[in-house]
């Protein structure tokens, strides 16, 4: 049985919880800025989902798009020495996407251990590119913050 595109199992998760959502079509964006300019959003709106190998594990960070991952904040909350992103041909066998389209979630849409910066919750709403650079989401934090169900919310988020 084939496996549903990301946007699909984003929409049925979405649905199934009974979370209301606006979904966005807009032209391929590839920075978190191109992103909250399409959607028509502030650039902190968006959910900016990284994929990390932390120690020898991937896991899967969420945090304000107009902030940078804190490595050593990470290193230091999860007890590992070595962080780093994961490359383009690991997110594409990992996950079957492209940099820019990881939407904030780890299961059951992506097979990773979900954290969420503290800096989420600032803001009423999250948007993001939701499987696909033409494709965004948004919906209320507080919506997001109860499905999501991360493993931990900690501070690992820098201006």
């Amino acid at each position: 049985m084939p496996q549903l595109p990301v946007l699909e199992k984003i929409r049925e998760f979405l649905t199934a919880e009974q979370v209301a959502y606006r979904e966005v079509h807009h032209q391929p964006t590839y920075t978190s800025e191109e992103s909250a300019q399409a959607r028509g959003e502030e650039i902190r709106i968006g959910g900016k989902a990284l994929l990390l190998k932390v120690g020898e594990n991937f896991r899967l960070f969420v945090l304000p798009a107009n902030c940078k991952a804190d490595s050593a904040a990470i290193r230091n909350e999860l007890g590992v020495r070595k962080t780093r992103f994961a490359t383009r041909d690991e997110l594409l066998e990992l996950t079957g996407l492209v940099p820019g389209c990881v939407p904030p979630f780890g299961h059951p849409i992506l097979p990773f251990d979900l954290y969420i910066d503290t800096g989420i919750k600032r803001n009423d709403k999250i948007a993001f590119n939701a499987g696909s650079l033409t494709d965004s989401i948004i919906l209320a934090t507080a919506d997001y913050l109860r499905i999501a169900r991360p493993t931990k919310n900690f501070a690992f988020a820098a201006q």
